[in-house]
């Protein structure tokens, strides 16, 4: 296929590069980060989205995505889809499916989970919303971005089900942590904690596939000083996204709204960011009840 790519950044590059690597024409646009290998460099996000099949949008958040496809839907083909794999707001997924619907483009909202391993990787997960043509038209271009593509439902469904799985993220890691400053506390081994919890009711992804505890289970930011896969200033977005979305729908989330809480209070004023979102443990580890 022909593809514009719009935004090159510590996700959007490697997938660009997958996609060129895999044979497809692939031309990309970012104001400040280099062209991928074996992507063409566009010097606008028009000339990047013009006689394009699919233009894909890899984006910070929702008030860029909307400046951004009101600049590019009407240089796009129609038939062509607008595939945006940004992690944004679904008001703002909607809104653009909207506009570009009205020119006569498709739109696939399509947010991922692998972080930057599995942009490298090809072995993203992503969470789509959009009619069946659409999903069917970009499906191929998932299969070499990724190793699963669950098509959730219309417009704005992938990213309800991409906030939805980052609150329980964000929920059970903070747990996990917990769980375990408080085992330090009562004197339990680590590594003793691990063996029970990963293989009893206590299972979790953060425990067994993404252990906040260094030298302990599966290879994880915690063995690198924490440098971050999925940085905390990335999950408080994500959570707050999770907020809003509940708000406008009239939703009770409190662990959602305590995750949020906590997440703000380590990046904004305990000097999380710029760290992995599991460095909630080393947080812990310092402080007292009350």
């Amino acid at each position: 296929m022909k593809v514009g790519f719009i935004g090159l950044g510590n996700m959007g590059a490697p997938m660009a590069e997958n996609l060129a690597k895999a044979g497809h024409d692939v031309t990309g646009f970012d104001l400040q980060a280099p062209c991928p290998e074996g992507v063409a460099k566009a010097e606008t996000a028009t000339e990047a989205a013009k006689g394009q099949d699919v233009v894909i949008t890899m984006l910070p958040n929702g008030a860029i995505l909307r400046s951004v496809a009101d600049e590019i839907i009407p240089a796009m083909d129609k038939g062509a889809v607008l595939l945006d794999c940004s992690t944004v707001d679904v008001e703002s997924a909607r809104a653009v499916a909207e506009q570009a619907g009205a020119a006569g483009v498709m739109a696939v909202d399509a947010p991922v989970s692998g972080g930057v391993g599995g942009a490298a990787g090809g072995t993203l997960t992503f969470m789509a919303g959009g009619s069946d043509e659409a999903f069917a038209k970009v499906n191929p271009l998932f299969d070499v971005m990724g190793q699963k593509a669950v098509h959730c439902g219309d417009s704005g469904a992938g990213q309800s089900a991409k906030i939805c799985n980052n609150m329980i993220l964000g929920v059970t890691m903070i747990a996990t942590c917990e769980a375990f400053a408080l085992a330090d506390k009562l004197g339990l081994d680590r590594q003793k904690m691990f063996d029970v919890v990963s293989t009893s009711s206590g299972y979790s992804w953060t425990m067994n596939a993404y252990c906040p505890a260094p030298g302990v289970g599966p290879t994880s930011p915690a063995d690198n000083d924490y440098q971050p896969g999925f940085a905390a200033e990335l999950m408080l977005k994500d959570l707050r996204l999770s907020q809003q979305a509940a708000e406008a729908v009239d939703a009770d989330t409190p662990m959602g709204h305590s995750a949020t809480d906590l997440y703000e209070q380590f990046v904004e004023q305990e000097g999380g960011k710029g760290m992995d979102f599991s460095a909630m443990l080393p947080r812990f580890e310092k402080r007292h009840r009350g």
